[in-house]
């Protein structure tokens, strides 16, 4: 007998849910997944931190090359298949059997395709540490375990998966620490290291979601009509991963690997500085799903896209000043990257705006935008980063991230008000400009202070 609930309302205990406020649960949901994120942060941090004082500097700028590689494998393995499975089975879980088998199955084959290109890459080109590299190529794979928490995310019910991921974490930097004391300086050994914590993480997930699973066979596979429907997803995200990463592919060879680790370090600092509208927008999604079903989606989006834009303008705009002081903490040599910095603060700021235009499009099946808004962003980058990296170095990297996500941004409410879920309208149209007037108050107060 299954123990997954009989349907998508709200538990007893919790009010009808309502388009026009958000739930509670997306509130609670968002908060384990940043707590839990804090905690992976701080250990990353922690792991960045060590290494970038313990590996040479070309060394440390490889390593961080070679965790965006592994970002790209992710999100090829992912290919669209978590918010596929969430979008049809949010509101109908009986699906829930056909829709897992067919997308475990696509994801064992895209994780398998990862190993070829990245593990057999590794050894065509020659790379030093390649038997190690295609090891790390494996981990991917192991995502088609972690679709078994589909039950959490279309409950809203965060917990269990968040305290899995932070025990990953720890397992990770637990690894990186014995490497480290051992005086190990090969970069490739502590990528093997990360990928096999979060490696366990995945079996874990799947174990303990396993129970709470329909216990039904599939009544049928369909494979080709669940990649059908992620395609343009898939292909969007990899975009997506691909423009906030290509620009490795440019400061590599013209800016040098050691210049790449103090860029890498500021794309790090950013990658922290999303993570709320990440999962607050992940969370979102069931909700967001259930609200395009009433014909409510604007109202949703309104809800809580600009109150996290503006929340988060105000942080990132304190921050500006200090670009250079953040840097300096992983090592004094990395304060020069200050102005890539300040171009990827501007981003992450414009990443609150966009994230959850873009889920708004998901929850509404806008494939078809989503893949056209992120070839053009990364069209865009690629053309800015092959134009701004050769002439202005990591800077110009940093305008390019920056100059994306604001394009990313603008096509998503221009495709939603294409819908008729036009963020722009109705009484709280006006919230949206609270985003960039407290960036501005919060850089100008936050210069202040650092001049006086």
């Amino acid at each position: 007998m299954s123990t997954a609930p009989t349907s998508t309302t709200a538990p007893a205990n919790e009010p009808p849910e309502s388009s026009r406020s958000v739930p509670g649960r997306v509130w609670r949901g968002t908060v384990l997944l940043v707590l839990g994120r804090v905690w992976g942060s701080a250990c990353t941090l922690l792991t960045w931190f060590l290494l970038s004082r313990h590996l040479a500097q070309d060394d440390f700028g490889r390593f961080t090359f070679y965790l965006a590689v592994f970002m790209l494998l992710d999100t090829l393995a992912d290919f669209g298949t978590g918010q596929v499975a969430v979008q049809r089975t949010a509101h109908d879980e009986e699906r829930v059997p056909e829709v897992l088998a067919a997308a475990r199955r696509l994801r064992f084959l895209l994780g398998s395709l990862g190993v070829v290109l990245v593990g057999g890459g590794a050894f065509v080109l020659g790379e030093r540490g390649a038997i190690w590299i295609l090891l790390a190529s494996l981990y991917p794979v192991t995502h088609v375990c972690e679709l078994s928490t589909l039950v959490f995310r279309n409950r809203i019910a965060w917990g269990i998966p968040v305290a899995v991921r932070a025990f990953a974490a720890a397992l990770s930097l637990s690894i990186v620490l014995v490497l480290r004391a051992q005086g190990d300086l090969e970069p490739s050994h502590y990528v093997l290291g990360i990928a096999a914590g979060s490696a366990t993480a995945n079996f874990v997930l799947h174990a303990v979601s396993k129970k709470h699973l329909p216990q039904r066979a599939p009544h049928s596979i369909d494979v080709r009509g669940l990649f059908l429907a992620a395609l343009p997803l898939g292909v969007a995200s990899l975009c997506q991963q691909a423009y906030f990463y290509v620009d490795n592919l440019f400061v590599r060879p013209i800016c040098g690997e050691a210049e790449l680790g103090r860029y890498n370090t500021g794309v790090r600092v950013m990658s922290y500085g999303i993570m709320v509208a990440i999962y607050a927008t992940q969370a979102a999604l069931p909700w967001f799903a259930r609200a395009h079903q009433k014909k409510e989606l604007h109202h949703a989006v309104t809800k809580l896209t600009p109150p996290l834009f503006a929340a988060a303008s105000f942080v990132l705009g304190a921050a500006w000043p200090w670009a250079g002081a953040i840097l300096g903490l992983f090592h004094p040599d990395f304060a020069s990257a200050a102005p890539s910095l300040r171009w990827l603060l501007l981003a992450t700021a414009t990443v609150y705006a966009g994230a959850g235009l873009m889920t708004a499009l998901v929850a509404a099946g806008e494939r078809k935008s989503i893949l056209a808004i992120a070839v053009v962003g990364l069209a865009i980058n690629l053309a800015l980063n092959a134009w701004l990296v050769p002439t202005q170095g990591i800077t110009g990297a940093g305008l390019a991230t920056f100059a994306t996500e604001l394009a990313v941004a603008l096509g998503a409410s221009i495709a939603l008000v294409r819908v008729g879920a036009s963020p722009w309208s109705g009484a709280r149209a006006w919230s949206w400009l609270g985003g960039p007037i407290a960036f501005a108050v919060a850089a100008f107060v936050s210069s202040a202070v650092r001049a006086g």
